[in-house]
């Protein structure tokens, strides 16, 4: 029987594009039609850019999808999936758009695939409000690895804002075995570091900004590294990694026109130190992350801060399609418990 399409509205929660993106999954991998209205309707340029169009072109492809108002600037789209198909794929977004948010879309989709899929990207690698390269292969993905998918990434070239051009290909397997995910202690603290990206830009803007980090956070110098790397236009970015037993978090900043080398570093830090002052296990942004793949699977649950705007409006549309899907639990002011009840438990 063929399912009913469900309407979600884009301008609920905080009104951005992952409830496009989520959506589009979902779509994906439940087989359920679906028309989204008032897309980014929270944002300043309210509609589809270059970026949210390319999530729905790639979905569309993916899964032989017949789909209705993917147009720039586009408020809606009416989007019904076919079967997932895996294979190469290879999807530019034409800016320096982030190419990561465009993976996250289509990879629960791909995880359910026949067969294994090879997915080039070109734009945007690191770019301000969105996973970078590092966050996605280091932090993401290990948290996907104790769930069960085996993803294997290459970056060929850096792509910064606002010239993008950055390359990398991802290999998907299909998921075999699901495993429920449980972060609720961190374990001891294994490694850290920091790392600055730096492209196209004075060196002393990378050395000022390690200096930073060793004065606030008292690193040694055999923690600290510079990536000097090749990119079509200037670009810098400083990450400070902790690996724990159980968990690997990062904290990325990138460096924009109008901020110090120093304050670049600064926010970074201020991040690392809210985290590491919690007894939280999984930090903001991978806690909105998981959602999606959890609920996709075997889910689990998991100790993060007290939840962003974004983790609300995320978990909200995951549980338009999945009834009960997620829940959120305040342990204490700045502590949640999110427990997410798997399609596959």
């Amino acid at each position: 029987m063929k399912k009913e399409q469900i309407t979600i509205d884009g301008s609920q929660g905080e009104g951005g594009g992952q409830i496009l993106r989520t959506s589009l999954s979902l779509s994906m991998c439940l087989k359920q039609p679906i028309r989204i209205n008032n897309i980014r309707a929270g944002r300043k340029k309210p509609g589809l850019l270059r970026q949210h169009l390319t999530c729905v072109r790639a979905a569309q492809e993916i899964c032989n999808a017949t789909v209705k108002g993917d147009e720039l600037c586009s408020n809606f789209i009416e989007f019904t999936p076919g079967e997932i198909n895996g294979g190469e794929y290879r999807f530019a977004i034409g800016t320096a758009g982030s190419t990561s948010l465009v993976f996250q879309t289509i990879l629960p989709a791909l995880l359910q695939a026949a067969s294994k899929s090879t997915v080039s990207f070109e734009g945007g690698t690191h770019n301000m409000q969105a996973p970078s390269y590092e966050f996605i292969t280091k932090s993401f993905l290990k948290a996907l690895e104790k769930i069960g998918p085996k993803v294997d990434c290459k970056l060929e070239r850096y792509g910064f804002y606002p010239n993008g051009g950055g390359q990398w290909t991802a290999e998907i397997n299909p998921i075999k075995e699901t495993k429920r995910l449980k972060l609720l202690d961190r374990g001891d603290l294994v490694a850290r570091n920091a790392t600055t990206i730096i492209s196209k830009i004075p060196l002393h803007v990378s050395q000022r900004e390690l200096k930073k980090v060793a004065q606030k956070l008292n690193w040694t110098a055999n923690e600290l590294f510079e990536n000097e790397v090749d990119s079509i236009g200037p670009g810098n970015l400083i990450s400070l990694k902790l690996v724990y037993e159980n968990t690997v978090e990062l904290f990325d900043e990138v460096a924009q026109r109008g901020l110090t080398a120093e304050r670049v570093a600064g926010k970074a830090v201020s991040s690392l130190k809210r985290y590491m002052n919690s007894k939280a296990v999984v930090g903001e942004h991978l806690a909105d992350q998981l959602l999606l793949p959890m609920a996709l699977n075997a889910g689990g649950s998991y100790i993060t801060h007290a939840v962003s705007e974004h983790v609300r409006t995320n978990a909200n549309v995951i549980n338009q399609f999945i009834d009960d899907a997620i829940s959120i639990t305040e342990i204490d002011n700045d502590t949640v418990k999110i427990v997410v009840n798997g399609i596959n438990n």
